[in-house]
Parts: C-alpha cells; sequence; structure tokens
C-alpha cells in the first residue's frame, strides 16, 4: 500500500520546513536587531525577539506534525488521532493561505510548493482516516450484534387491499 512512503515523505517534508523556517526567522531577527529598524515606533528589540519566538514556534508546530506523520509510517496504524488530524489539517489550512500570499510576494514556484505540500498532507490525512479503513474492513461497518435481517413484509391476503369484507 502506498500509504507508508506518501506519510514518510510528507513528515520528512514538514521537518525540513520546520528547519528552514527556523534559520529564515533566526535571519530576519538578526537582520532586524543588527539594522535597529522599527516599524511605527516598534523597539527593534522586541521585533527581533518576535521574529526568533515566532520562528520557534512554527518550526516546533511544523516538525511535530511531521513526527506524527513519520510515526504513522513506521508504525503503519490503522488510523490517526483526533487531535493529530486536527493538527495536521491546521498545517494543511495554514500552508494553503501561505501559498496564495506567496504567489503575490515570492513566487509561482512558492505557491508550487506550499500546493504541494498541501495535497501531501490532505492524501496522508485520507489514506490514514478512519473511513478508508472502514471501506476495505467490512466487519468495521457491521453492527455489534452481527449482520442485520432484512424486514418482515406484512402479508396480504390475494385479491385484497388487507382489510375484512363485510357480506
Amino acid at each position: 500500500m502506498a500509504r507508508r512512503p506518501i506519510a514518510a515523505v510528507t513528515g520528512l517534508v514538514l521537518i525540513l520546513e520546520a528547519f528552514g523556517f527556523v534559520f529564515v526567522n533566526y535571519v530576519l531577527g538578526r537582520v532586524v536587531e543588527g539594522q535597529s529598524m522599527s516599524l511605527a515606533g516598534l523597539d527593534p528589540d522586541a521585533m527581533a525577539a518576535g521574529a526568533w519566538i515566532m520562528g520557534g514556534i512554527a518550526g516546533l508546530f511544523l516538525a511535530v506534525c511531521g513526527l506524527f506523520l513519520v510515526l504513522a509510517a513506521v508504525k503503519d496504524r490503522p488510523a490517526l488521532g483526533r487531535w493529530v488530524r486536527i493538527a495536521l489539517i491546521v498545517c494543511a489550512v495554514v500552508h494553503g493561505v501561505l501559498g496564495a500570499a506567496a504567489v503575490g510576494l515570492v513566487s509561482w514556484w512558492a505557491f508550487v510548493w506550499m500546493m504541494l505540500v498541501v495535497g501531501l498532507l490532505v492524501l496522508s490525512l485520507l489514506l490514514y482516516g478512519r473511513r478508508s479503513d472502514a471501506l476495505h474492513d467490512p466487519e468495521v461497518d457491521a453492527p455489534p450484534g452481527g449482520p442485520a435481517e432484512p424486514p418482515v413484509k406484512p402479508s396480504v391476503p390475494p385479491g385484497g387491499n388487507g382489510s375484512a369484507a363485510t357480506a
């Protein structure tokens, strides 16, 4: 099945993105700090610290999402947990929004990269979702008491509508 390699590749891509995001925010903070830049009178040290904190938080989030996908690929669990799926959905939405912003700010290549990551995330979510396993295992959708019996049709006497005729 292709879900293990897809989850592994997606996880590794997210972990590499985490390192890249932390590095870019570190450089951004250093530039702001070194140039003593301010925006609308904000303290340059606060702006540099904000860039470093945001880079750390976003990098940690990406790394954790990537780690969840790598672990899912290694263990090949039948379904991801609810909170893991929510985190991966948030990650996909953020990549979609950043991809839309990247078209105008960076280039179409950045947009293509972000949409590729969104596609990998959505594909991983679909392949490790609860419904995909239910389609392959008929016992998952079966009721707990076993197979349901067909409903009983009421018998109607031939030539009548079911009511007694009065004579």
